[in-house]
Protein backbone atom coordinates (compact mmCIF):
# COMPACT_ATOMS: atom_id res chain seq x y z
CA UNK A 1 0.00 0.00 0.00
CA UNK A 2 2.59 2.19 0.70
CA UNK A 3 5.68 2.80 -1.29
CA UNK A 4 7.64 4.39 1.43
CA UNK A 5 7.17 5.03 5.23
CA UNK A 6 8.24 8.55 6.62
CA UNK A 7 9.43 8.87 10.20
CA UNK A 8 8.55 12.05 11.45
CA UNK A 9 9.05 13.62 15.05
CA UNK A 10 5.67 15.68 15.68
CA UNK A 11 3.13 15.63 13.22
CA UNK A 12 0.01 18.03 13.56
CA UNK A 13 -2.74 17.17 11.78
CA UNK A 14 -5.08 20.64 10.49
CA UNK A 15 -3.92 24.13 10.00
CA UNK A 16 -6.38 26.24 11.77
CA UNK A 17 -5.29 28.89 14.56
CA UNK A 18 -4.95 25.87 17.14
CA UNK A 19 -2.47 23.96 14.51
CA UNK A 20 -0.30 26.71 13.55
CA UNK A 21 0.55 27.85 16.76
CA UNK A 22 1.13 24.18 17.88
CA UNK A 23 3.49 24.30 14.47
CA UNK A 24 5.55 27.66 15.93
CA UNK A 25 6.02 26.00 19.13
CA UNK A 26 7.08 22.66 17.93
CA UNK A 27 9.02 24.02 15.59
CA UNK A 28 11.00 26.60 17.76
CA UNK A 29 11.57 23.45 20.45
CA UNK A 30 13.22 21.39 17.46
CA UNK A 31 10.41 18.79 17.17
CA UNK A 32 10.36 19.59 13.16
CA UNK A 33 6.98 19.59 12.77
CA UNK A 34 5.48 18.16 9.39
CA UNK A 35 1.61 19.88 9.68
CA UNK A 36 -0.75 18.83 7.18
CA UNK A 37 -3.16 21.68 6.01
CA UNK A 38 -6.17 19.03 5.60
CA UNK A 39 -9.38 19.81 3.45
CA UNK A 40 -9.51 24.08 4.36
CA UNK A 41 -6.06 25.29 4.65
CA UNK A 42 -6.84 27.66 7.09
CA UNK A 43 -9.73 26.31 8.57
CA UNK A 44 -12.96 28.07 9.62
CA UNK A 45 -11.45 31.62 9.65
CA UNK A 46 -11.18 31.33 5.91
CA UNK A 47 -14.34 31.74 5.73
CA UNK A 48 -14.53 34.99 7.92
CA UNK A 49 -14.54 38.27 6.41
CA UNK A 50 -13.25 40.34 9.63
CA UNK A 51 -11.29 39.51 12.71
CA UNK A 52 -11.55 42.30 15.45
CA UNK A 53 -11.11 40.39 18.30
CA UNK A 54 -7.67 38.69 18.13
CA UNK A 55 -5.57 40.61 20.27
CA UNK A 56 -2.81 42.65 18.34
CA UNK A 57 -4.40 43.70 15.64
CA UNK A 58 -5.52 47.17 16.52
CA UNK A 59 -7.40 47.58 13.16
CA UNK A 60 -8.69 44.17 12.52
CA UNK A 61 -7.28 41.09 9.95
CA UNK A 62 -9.53 39.37 7.55
CA UNK A 63 -9.57 35.67 8.56
CA UNK A 64 -7.83 34.50 5.62
CA UNK A 65 -4.65 37.40 5.72
CA UNK A 66 -4.27 36.10 9.59
CA UNK A 67 -4.46 32.67 8.21
CA UNK A 68 -1.73 33.64 5.42
CA UNK A 69 0.39 35.45 8.24
CA UNK A 70 0.02 32.45 10.94
CA UNK A 71 1.11 29.94 8.28
CA UNK A 72 4.36 32.51 7.53
CA UNK A 73 5.24 32.57 10.84
CA UNK A 74 5.55 28.55 11.23
CA UNK A 75 6.80 28.28 8.17
CA UNK A 76 9.73 30.88 9.21
CA UNK A 77 10.41 28.35 11.85
CA UNK A 78 11.34 25.31 9.40
CA UNK A 79 7.33 23.70 9.79
CA UNK A 80 7.17 21.42 7.10
CA UNK A 81 3.64 22.62 5.66
CA UNK A 82 2.38 20.03 3.47
CA UNK A 83 -1.24 20.05 1.27
CA UNK A 84 -3.12 16.73 1.71
CA UNK A 85 -5.17 15.16 4.68
CA UNK A 86 -5.26 12.12 6.52
CA UNK A 87 -7.41 9.42 5.48
CA UNK A 88 -6.74 6.79 7.99
CA UNK A 89 -4.80 6.90 11.40
CA UNK A 90 -3.83 3.22 13.48
CA UNK A 91 -2.93 4.75 17.30
CA UNK A 92 -3.13 0.94 18.21
CA UNK A 93 0.72 0.27 18.93
CA UNK A 94 3.58 2.43 20.39
CA UNK A 95 3.43 3.59 16.87
CA UNK A 96 1.61 6.30 15.50
CA UNK A 97 0.63 5.62 12.02
CA UNK A 98 -1.43 7.84 9.78
CA UNK A 99 -1.92 7.42 6.12
CA UNK A 100 -2.16 10.66 3.92
CA UNK A 101 -4.86 10.51 0.94
CA UNK A 102 -4.78 6.25 1.10
CA UNK A 103 -1.60 6.67 -0.42
CA UNK A 104 1.34 7.76 1.55
CA UNK A 105 2.10 6.41 5.47
CA UNK A 106 3.58 8.35 7.69
CA UNK A 107 4.90 7.25 11.72
CA UNK A 108 4.67 9.56 13.97
CA UNK A 109 6.49 10.03 17.54
CA UNK A 110 3.66 12.67 18.63
CA UNK A 111 0.85 13.51 17.18
CA UNK A 112 -1.01 17.06 17.65
CA UNK A 113 -4.81 16.63 16.07
CA UNK A 114 -5.93 19.98 14.63
CA UNK A 115 -8.72 19.24 13.01
CA UNK A 116 -11.29 21.91 14.25
CA UNK A 117 -14.90 21.78 13.57
CA UNK A 118 -17.23 22.39 11.23
CA UNK A 119 -20.99 24.46 11.72
CA UNK A 120 -23.68 23.06 10.50
CA UNK A 121 -25.70 25.04 7.82
CA UNK A 122 -29.11 25.14 6.86
CA UNK A 123 -27.89 24.35 3.15
CA UNK A 124 -29.98 26.73 1.21
CA UNK A 125 -28.57 28.49 -1.51
CA UNK A 126 -29.61 32.32 -0.33
CA UNK A 127 -27.49 31.32 2.53
CA UNK A 128 -24.44 29.73 1.40
CA UNK A 129 -24.31 33.00 -1.07
CA UNK A 130 -24.69 35.34 1.43
CA UNK A 131 -22.01 33.40 3.51
CA UNK A 132 -19.48 33.33 0.96
CA UNK A 133 -19.65 37.02 0.14
CA UNK A 134 -19.61 38.01 4.09
CA UNK A 135 -22.41 40.13 3.59
CA UNK A 136 -25.08 39.09 6.36
CA UNK A 137 -24.69 35.46 7.40
CA UNK A 138 -22.90 33.90 10.10
CA UNK A 139 -22.37 31.06 12.67
CA UNK A 140 -20.99 32.76 14.85
CA UNK A 141 -22.60 35.40 17.26
CA UNK A 142 -19.68 36.14 19.43
CA UNK A 143 -17.54 36.57 16.19
CA UNK A 144 -19.31 38.86 14.22
CA UNK A 145 -22.25 40.24 16.26
CA UNK A 146 -20.47 43.34 16.65
CA UNK A 147 -20.95 44.19 12.67
CA UNK A 148 -24.40 44.59 13.44
CA UNK A 149 -24.87 46.49 16.73
CA UNK A 150 -28.19 48.82 17.36
CA UNK A 151 -29.23 46.60 14.05
CA UNK A 152 -32.01 44.13 13.12
CA UNK A 153 -31.22 40.37 13.55
CA UNK A 154 -32.28 37.06 12.75
CA UNK A 155 -31.01 33.23 14.73
CA UNK A 156 -31.82 29.82 13.68
CA UNK A 157 -31.69 27.19 16.56
CA UNK A 158 -33.45 25.51 19.33
CA UNK A 159 -30.78 24.30 21.68
CA UNK A 160 -28.40 25.86 24.62
CA UNK A 161 -25.82 27.41 22.06
CA UNK A 162 -28.03 29.28 20.07
CA UNK A 163 -30.28 30.22 23.47
CA UNK A 164 -26.57 31.84 24.50
CA UNK A 165 -26.06 33.62 20.93
CA UNK A 166 -29.58 35.43 21.07
CA UNK A 167 -28.94 36.60 24.51
CA UNK A 168 -25.68 37.75 22.82
CA UNK A 169 -27.02 39.30 20.27
CA UNK A 170 -30.07 41.03 22.44
CA UNK A 171 -27.49 42.82 24.11
CA UNK A 172 -26.12 44.80 20.96
CA UNK A 173 -28.86 44.41 18.11
CA UNK A 174 -32.15 46.77 18.61
CA UNK A 175 -34.55 43.35 18.12
CA UNK A 176 -33.57 39.83 17.63
CA UNK A 177 -35.98 37.41 16.17
CA UNK A 178 -35.41 33.85 17.14
CA UNK A 179 -36.56 31.19 14.33
CA UNK A 180 -37.58 27.86 16.74
CA UNK A 181 -38.27 24.81 13.92
CA UNK A 182 -40.39 23.10 16.64
CA UNK A 183 -40.49 24.41 20.41
CA UNK A 184 -36.65 24.47 22.45
CA UNK A 185 -34.70 22.02 22.77
CA UNK A 186 -32.59 23.97 25.23
CA UNK A 187 -32.36 23.60 29.03
CA UNK A 188 -35.13 25.38 31.06
CA UNK A 189 -33.11 28.04 32.39
CA UNK A 190 -31.47 29.25 28.62
CA UNK A 191 -34.99 28.73 27.02
CA UNK A 192 -37.02 31.45 30.14
CA UNK A 193 -33.93 33.67 29.48
CA UNK A 194 -34.53 34.31 26.14
CA UNK A 195 -38.43 33.88 27.18
CA UNK A 196 -38.07 37.31 29.19
CA UNK A 197 -35.82 39.20 27.15
CA UNK A 198 -37.88 42.01 26.33
CA UNK A 199 -35.75 42.57 22.39
CA UNK A 200 -35.90 38.77 21.25
CA UNK A 201 -39.14 38.04 19.39
CA UNK A 202 -39.43 34.26 19.31
CA UNK A 203 -41.29 32.36 16.57
CA UNK A 204 -42.29 29.08 17.09
CA UNK A 205 -42.83 26.31 14.07
CA UNK A 206 -40.90 28.52 12.01
CA UNK A 207 -38.70 27.52 9.40
CA UNK A 208 -36.54 29.42 6.60
CA UNK A 209 -37.22 29.44 3.19
CA UNK A 210 -34.77 32.12 1.57
CA UNK A 211 -32.38 34.62 3.38
CA UNK A 212 -32.82 37.85 1.13
CA UNK A 213 -30.31 40.47 -0.01
CA UNK A 214 -29.26 43.30 -2.54
CA UNK A 215 -25.91 43.78 -3.50
CA UNK A 216 -23.98 41.12 -1.68
CA UNK A 217 -25.56 42.24 1.52
CA UNK A 218 -28.59 40.68 3.43
CA UNK A 219 -31.85 42.85 3.79
CA UNK A 220 -34.25 39.98 5.29
CA UNK A 221 -35.06 36.54 5.43
CA UNK A 222 -38.40 34.75 4.23
CA UNK A 223 -39.75 32.36 6.75
CA UNK A 224 -42.87 29.87 6.48
CA UNK A 225 -44.93 28.61 9.78
CA UNK A 226 -45.20 24.75 8.99
CA UNK A 227 -47.96 24.14 11.30
CA UNK A 228 -50.70 26.81 9.32
CA UNK A 229 -48.04 27.38 6.37
CA UNK A 230 -48.40 31.11 6.52
CA UNK A 231 -45.24 33.14 4.98
CA UNK A 232 -44.14 36.33 5.85
CA UNK A 233 -40.62 38.38 5.56
CA UNK A 234 -38.73 39.99 8.28
CA UNK A 235 -36.14 42.39 7.90
CA UNK A 236 -32.77 41.98 8.93
CA UNK A 237 -29.49 43.03 8.06
CA UNK A 238 -27.83 39.67 10.37
CA UNK A 239 -28.74 35.86 9.54
CA UNK A 240 -27.30 33.56 12.40
CA UNK A 241 -27.58 29.96 11.76
CA UNK A 242 -26.93 27.97 15.37
CA UNK A 243 -27.82 24.83 14.56
CA UNK A 244 -24.55 23.13 16.15
CA UNK A 245 -20.84 22.11 15.06
CA UNK A 246 -19.80 18.82 13.88
CA UNK A 247 -16.03 18.01 14.93
CA UNK A 248 -13.87 16.91 12.23
CA UNK A 249 -12.72 14.12 14.18
CA UNK A 250 -14.88 11.07 12.87
CA UNK A 251 -11.11 8.65 11.58
CA UNK A 252 -10.33 8.72 15.24
CA UNK A 253 -13.40 7.15 16.83
CA UNK A 254 -11.68 3.59 16.78
CA UNK A 255 -8.61 5.28 18.86
CA UNK A 256 -9.63 8.24 21.00
CA UNK A 257 -12.68 9.00 23.53
CA UNK A 258 -15.14 11.45 22.44
CA UNK A 259 -18.83 12.83 23.70
CA UNK A 260 -21.14 11.82 21.68
CA UNK A 261 -21.18 14.43 19.32
CA UNK A 262 -17.68 13.63 18.48
CA UNK A 263 -15.49 16.06 20.43
CA UNK A 264 -11.91 14.27 21.57
CA UNK A 265 -11.93 14.50 25.39
CA UNK A 266 -9.10 15.44 26.87
CA UNK A 267 -7.09 15.66 30.30
CA UNK A 268 -8.81 18.42 32.34
CA UNK A 269 -5.95 21.42 31.72
CA UNK A 270 -3.98 19.59 29.40
CA UNK A 271 -4.04 18.36 25.82
CA UNK A 272 -3.31 14.95 26.29
CA UNK A 273 -5.53 12.22 25.07
CA UNK A 274 -6.28 8.58 26.57
CA UNK A 275 -3.64 7.70 23.65
CA UNK A 276 0.27 8.22 25.20
CA UNK A 277 1.48 10.80 22.33
CA UNK A 278 -1.75 11.91 21.03
CA UNK A 279 -2.68 15.18 21.78
CA UNK A 280 -5.79 17.25 20.76
CA UNK A 281 -5.86 21.53 20.80
CA UNK A 282 -8.59 23.64 18.97
CA UNK A 283 -12.29 23.33 18.20
CA UNK A 284 -11.64 19.31 17.66
CA UNK A 285 -12.04 19.38 21.69
CA UNK A 286 -13.58 22.77 22.24
CA UNK A 287 -17.69 22.57 22.32
CA UNK A 288 -17.42 25.68 24.88
CA UNK A 289 -15.45 28.72 23.42
CA UNK A 290 -14.85 27.99 19.78
CA UNK A 291 -12.68 31.32 19.44
CA UNK A 292 -9.47 31.86 17.19
CA UNK A 293 -7.49 32.91 20.58
CA UNK A 294 -8.87 29.77 22.84
CA UNK A 295 -7.85 27.91 19.76
CA UNK A 296 -4.23 29.25 19.70
CA UNK A 297 -3.84 28.95 23.04
CA UNK A 298 -4.70 24.80 23.42
CA UNK A 299 -2.58 24.38 20.01
CA UNK A 300 0.47 26.22 22.51
CA UNK A 301 -0.48 23.57 25.19
CA UNK A 302 -0.45 20.73 22.82
CA UNK A 303 3.39 21.16 21.21
CA UNK A 304 4.27 22.03 25.13
CA UNK A 305 2.51 18.56 26.31
CA UNK A 306 4.28 16.96 23.12
CA UNK A 307 7.37 18.26 24.01
CA UNK A 308 7.51 17.33 27.80
CA UNK A 309 6.22 13.61 26.29
CA UNK A 310 9.18 13.50 24.29
CA UNK A 311 11.88 14.75 26.70
CA UNK A 312 10.63 11.89 28.99
CA UNK A 313 10.80 9.23 26.43
CA UNK A 314 14.42 10.74 26.48
CA UNK A 315 14.06 11.22 22.80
Amino acid sequence: MSEQIEKVKCLIIGSGPSGYTAAIYAARANMNPVLYQGMQPGGQLTTTNEVENFPGYPDGVTGPEMMEQLEKQAKRFNTDVRNGWVTKVDFSGPVHKVWIEDKKEIHADTIIISTGASAKYLGLPSEQHYLKMGGGVSACAVCDGFFYRNQETVIVGAGDSACEEAHYLSNICKKVTMLVRKDFRASKIMAERVKNTPNIEILYNTETEEVLGENDLVTGVRVKNNVTGETKVIPCTGFFVAIGHQPNTEIFKPYLNMDEVGYIINVPGTSKTNVPGVFVSGDAADKNYRQAITAAGTGCMAALDAERYLAAKGH
